[in-house]
């Protein structure tokens, strides 16, 4: 699977777990998913988040801090799924 269609897909999926007010393409792959001027996600959204990945691209996030680095934003969750495929050659 490739960079953009990864993107299109976690954006769908985000949507369709965390409920959001938004459309998939309304995210921008480098929006802030927390704090100000983001799409205002909460503790809760990032818990989601993480069992989302886990469960659609096998994505283990087992820290805290590997949370606040993947979960940064669309761009950074992507990287982080591609990387972690099978076969990525990472």
């Amino acid at each position: 699977m490739d960079t953009q269609a990864t993107k299109e897909q976690i954006k769908q999926l985000m949507v369709e777990n965390l409920m959001l007010q938004v459309s998939a393409a309304e995210i921008g792959d480098d929006q802030a998913l927390f704090g100000p001027d983001s799409l205002g996600l909460d503790s809760v959204d990032a818990l989601q988040l993480v069992v989302m990945l886990d469960k659609h691209f096998g994505l283990k996030i087992a820290d805290p801090e590997t949370a606040r680095r993947v979960l940064q934003n669309i761009n950074t969750m992507t990287e982080a799924v591609l990387q972690a495929r099978p076969g990525s050659g990472s």
